[in-house]
């Protein structure tokens, strides 16, 4: 049961079900506020098992699990080109050769969680110096 005495939010033992694991606080009005809070959108997000996974399994919060779904998302939303271009400057500036560097980026893009169709070293070429 949860009663308001003089300013102070009291919550019954038996109820709650958030205690802190420190001091023996009980923090189930924590959540009460936190999902009353403005800055928490009301919409449902699109991932919300995916979320709810990474705050169960990881020490992150609700927000920097969202933050990181959505890096994750847009990394695999980069257009081939775009990512054969990245990947050619990146192993470039580490002082690969062009053959070593289109042997992997090929083998790269066949392990990559939506496989770009098979490019010829000759196509790989194309797509950096045009």
């Amino acid at each position: 049961m949860i009663t308001l005495r003089a300013g102070r939010v009291e919550i019954k033992r038996a109820e709650c079900r958030n205690p802190c694991p420190i001091s023996g606080r009980i923090l189930g009005f924590l959540l009460a506020r936190r999902l009353e809070s403005p800055l928490v959108s009301a919409s449902p997000h699109p991932h919300e098992d995916l979320l709810a996974h990474l705050t169960r399994i990881s020490p992150l919060g609700p927000r920097e699990a969202a933050r990181v779904v959505a890096e994750v998302l847009a990394y695999f939303a980069e257009p081939t080109e775009e990512y054969v271009r990245r990947r050619h400057g990146e192993l470039q500036a580490r002082g690969l050769t062009n053959e070593k560097i289109f042997a992997r980026i090929g083998t790269e893009l066949a392990a990559r969680r939506v496989a770009a169709p098979v490019l010829s070293t000759r196509q790989l070429r194309r797509i950096v110096y045009g």
